[in-house]
């Protein structure tokens, strides 16, 4: 197989990084507890550099999919839901919005173009976009599971590379040509309805949920400063808790979506999901090299949505996440 490694793999900046952390701590016999960075480590790393919508058009012509740029003009994201599969959890047909939504994220640095992406694909497909990750010199840095079981079987990875955005984006375009995604299509003229009481899953997360495709979504960011071998990750980069609902009828909804979390808060999540019924699918990484560590929980239940929403609010107030209202 032929390697086109134009595309710098994160991997090879990672391995540089650690060599001269490595060297730099010898001696150093120090432990902490925290499970997050020092101070120290805290603010040094680059921030993404603004752009408009006219700098991301190599990645439009590339993938032949228009992205939407984020409000401070740093993350051009371009949506991959699977619109395409027909799959069914513990007799759930699951819409796209609750747990079939990929996406590909990039910003620019002073050092070249990121993308981070997390690609939804069926276990048929999975190899086939390997290797066509692999063949672009674009690093998966997790595979793993959203759903407990699911048919047809579904897999998710996410991917991150570096180099120029063009390339990058004709590197997404091979994983996706190796699936069987549809098409985009334009968004609906009018949100369709969401049949739950929104109000008081509002008051029992403490914040304010959207409307998007028929599923009601919160998108939670930490309090941390993020980075990922000396980059800066904006929130919009998918370093977020996201817990979605989708309406099943009568007040009644099924859950999931992911926690994000540093080590020393995960057993506290857990015991606060089992304390309402609330099923752990997956604990895993999303990066390679973030500080803080950060670890993401995959969650699915069935139940009253409230009941539900409050369960959530003590899960995630183990974490420290931003406050809500």
């Amino acid at each position: 197989m032929h390697h086109n490694r134009q595309v710098t793999p994160f991997r090879s900046l990672l391995m540089a990084t650690t060599l001269v952390l490595a060297v730099a701590g010898c001696g150093n016999t120090s432990t902490s507890t925290t499970g997050g960075p020092t101070s120290a480590q805290q603010g040094s790393g680059q921030a993404p550099a603004q752009t408009t919508d006219a700098d991301w058009a190599p990645v439009t012509d590339a993938l032949g999919r228009t992205g939407k740029l984020g409000d401070d003009g740093t993350v051009y994201r371009v949506s991959l839901p699977r619109t395409d599969l027909n799959v069914v959890s513990r007799g759930v047909t699951v819409k796209p919005g609750l747990s079939l939504g990929g996406y590909a994220a990039f910003a620019r640095y002073d050092d070249g173009t990121l993308v981070m992406s997390d690609l939804v694909v069926t276990e048929d497909e999975l190899p086939r976009v390997t290797d066509a990750l692999q063949a672009h010199g674009i690093d998966q840095t997790a595979i793993h599971k959203h759903l407990l079981e699911q048919t047809p079987p579904v897999w998710w990875t996410h991917v991150m590379a570096m180099g120029d955005p063009a390339q990058l984006a004709e590197g997404i375009r091979a994983a996706l040509d190796a699936t069987a995604i549809a098409s985009p299509t334009p968004p609906p003229a009018q949100q369709p309805p969401v049949d739950l009481d929104t109000a008081a899953i509002d008051t029992a997360l403490s914040r304010h949920g959207t409307a998007d495709g028929g599923i009601y979504t919160f998108t939670i960011a930490r309090q941390d400063r993020i980075e990922e071998n000396g980059h800066a990750l904006p929130p919009t980069f998918g370093v977020t808790t996201g817990i979605n609902f989708q309406p099943l009828g009568g007040g009644r909804a099924a859950i999931n979506g992911d926690i994000v979390m540093t080590g020393n808060e995960i057993q506290d999540v857990i015991g606060a999901l089992r304390s309402g019924g609330i099923d752990v699918v997956e604990v895993h990484n999303h990066t390679l090299d973030e500080q803080p560590r950060l670890f993401y929980l995959h969650f699915w239940s069935v139940g009253d949505g409230v009941t539900l929403a409050t369960t959530m609010r003590e899960a995630i107030s183990a974490t420290h996440v931003t406050p809500g209202t």
